[in-house]
């Protein structure tokens, strides 16, 4: 892990807290073990919004609704997959027996999750400016580099279809599989009470918006 900090220009205080943050839970199970990432995730997902909000507020004099459209792009699950993989934390995760034969270490979802993860354990460790001038320093090329796309927001762009028609627009989980840590959710998304669009993905964020994409290309047929 030094390459990474190395990498990343960082001198770590508390490195229990980097191995947390590539610990899944899967590898904790397995070695009956008394936490795994995900407190960190919650943590760092809240630190990645912050850090974007205020590099695009400064940067831009976009309307509040074009900035969260932008900071969603790059906060979204495909990002930080992207950012992830750039940075090679699968040299890094920790996964069970079971997962490691899944391709666990590759997998988007365990990725995306981790890279918050990590800024949440620099967040601890060495405070808000260090994690915001490596997170700045992942994000801002990408942000200026136009031409990268990693997520459109199909749930907004269904709830403007719908609001010119009045209409009410509903999710719903119908269906959640498998284990805790590799979690699959079926979203289903209804105007006026009738099913529209069905979405699968392991979050379900992901799930709603893939329900949102079906209803899209359905209402637009």
């Amino acid at each position: 892990m030094d390459k990474l900090f190395q990498k990343l220009g960082i001198v770590p205080n508390n490195k229990d807290l980097y191995r947390l943050a590539f610990s899944h839970s899967s590898y904790v199970n397995e070695r009956h073990l008394k936490a795994d990432y995900e407190r960190l995730e919650f943590l760092g997902d809240a630190v990645l919004d912050l850090v974007v909000s205020d590099y695009l507020y400064r940067h831009s004099d976009k309307k509040e609704g074009d900035m969260t459209k932008i900071r969603a792009s790059y906060v979204c699950e495909n990002a930080c997959f992207r950012y992830a993989s750039d940075l090679e934390f699968s040299n890094y995760i920790k996964v069970g027996h079971g997962e490691e034969l899944e391709g666990g270490r590759y997998k988007k979802v365990i990725l995306a999750d981790i890279f918050e993860a990590f800024m949440g354990a620099i967040y601890l460790d060495l405070g808000y400016d260090t994690v915001r001038k490596v997170l700045l320093e992942i994000i801002v090329p990408y942000i200026e580099d136009e031409s990268v796309t990693f997520f459109h927001d199909y749930k907004s762009s269904l709830q403007e279809f719908i609001q010119t028609e009045q209409r009410t627009l509903q999710y719903k989980v119908i269906k959640e599989e498998g284990p805790p840590h590799q979690r699959t959710f079926t979203v289903q998304v209804s105007v006026d009470d009738i099913i529209y669009g069905t979405g699968t993905a392991n979050s379900k964020k992901e799930a709603e918006q893939e329900a949102a994409r079906s209803a899209l290309e359905k209402l637009a047929r």
